[in-house]
């Protein structure tokens, strides 16, 4: 259904935003045709439009993508921005970047309202820990210095929690004992600073033996990025997070402690999880949950009205299961026909 299209989008705008270079992220994800919705020839153009609001006003940037055949790349174009107070009933007017490039121009823009804009999209950052191949930056030695953020693919995490150990104990000795909880043989980190550099190593409680991440499941590697990662001091996090499939590989024990760990960090950032785990939807309240559909191919996304399933809740219905009942063909999520009891499979459908 298109679940991760929101999540990627974001992505696209940390390569324009923060490293510049959207033209590598256009070439990582396919060259510049498959960037468009059945292709350049069926969509021509890409046009988008965010609302960033803030306690003063509302900032909003607008953006065109054009396909651009020769190189297969894409043309950054129709750049705007504006800043609306509140209190104020009628928008300001945009303010139009007459450059157009290979490259965003919001940049360059010395104006404080472009600049606002740039350092609150600059705080969106993108969380998918799936690599986990031989070749994965988490298997690698990482500078010891590059341990303030966790990185988007968790490859610096021994540095992270090297730096937690040494600077933070409680809370490197929190997120040992979480892991413990879910994994019962681990242990402890292994974490030696060598000529400047630190390797991923752990040890568990059957034997002395030291296991390096390339002995490490991947579902267990993700759990230590992902706890490691919600653990850290707000000020160490960006203010927005998106995360794509973070359940995957996790026991549904973890998936209940991760998700637990979700609601209280969205006290004091904002969070956007695509997903398909039963588990992990039951976490969550109905007014937290966005559906992603297909129509014609488009992926469409939709709030679910409380009052469409009110009968269902009352029944004591998980959410799970209003889900794949829907999923399975067996009720629509309008909310017109009683509660059915029918079994469906948990990857007939996603949800974000």
């Amino acid at each position: 259904a298109g679940k991760s299209t929101l999540i990627r989008f974001f992505e696209m705008l940390s390569w324009m935003l923060k490293a510049k270079n959207l033209q590598e992220f256009v070439l990582r994800h396919g060259g510049g045709d498959d960037q468009f919705f059945m292709g350049a020839r069926k969509t021509p153009r890409i046009h988008a439009e965010l609302c960033l609001d803030t306690e003063k006003g509302q900032n909003d940037y607008r953006f065109d993508l054009t396909h651009i055949s020769a190189g297969d790349s894409v043309m950054v174009m129709n750049e705007a921005y504006r800043y609306s107070a509140h209190g104020i009933p009628t928008k300001a007017k945009w303010t139009e970047i007459e450059a157009v490039g290979k490259e965003s121009s919001l940049l360059e823009q010395k104006h404080k309202t472009a600049q606002t804009i740039v350092n609150l999209l600059r705080q969106c950052s993108t969380y998918q820990f799936h690599d986990t191949s031989i070749n994965a930056a988490i298997h690698n030695r990482w500078d010891v210095t590059e341990s303030f953020r966790l990185r988007s693919d968790g490859g610096n995490l021994a540095a992270v929690l090297l730096d937690l150990r040494n600077g933070d104990r409680k809370r490197y000795e929190l997120i040992v004992k979480q892991i413990g909880r879910v994994l019962p043989a681990f242990k402890d980190f292994v974490l030696e600073e060598e000529a400047g550099k630190v390797l991923l190593r752990w040890v568990g409680r059957q034997s002395d033996k030291v296991f390096g991440s390339h002995l490490t499941s991947d579902g267990s590697l993700r759990l230590f990025c992902l706890l490691t990662l919600l653990n850290l001091p707000p000020e160490r996090l960006p203010d927005v997070l998106l995360f794509d499939e973070p359940e995957l590989g996790l026991h549904p024990h973890a998936i209940t402690l991760v998700a637990e760990m979700f609601k209280r960090l969205s006290k004091k950032r904002q969070i956007f999880i695509a997903t398909q785990s039963p588990y992990l939807v039951d976490c969550f309240e109905l007014e937290n949950i966005i559906v992603a559909s297909a129509n014609n191919g488009e992926t469409v996304l939709r709030n679910l009205p409380r009052e469409h399933y009110q009968r269902w809740l009352d029944e004591e219905y998980q959410l799970s299961d209003i889900w794949l009942q829907q999923a399975a063909g067996g009720v629509a999520w309008l909310g017109d026909h009683q509660p059915v009891k029918r079994e469906g499979s948990p990857d007939a459908g996603q949800l974000e």
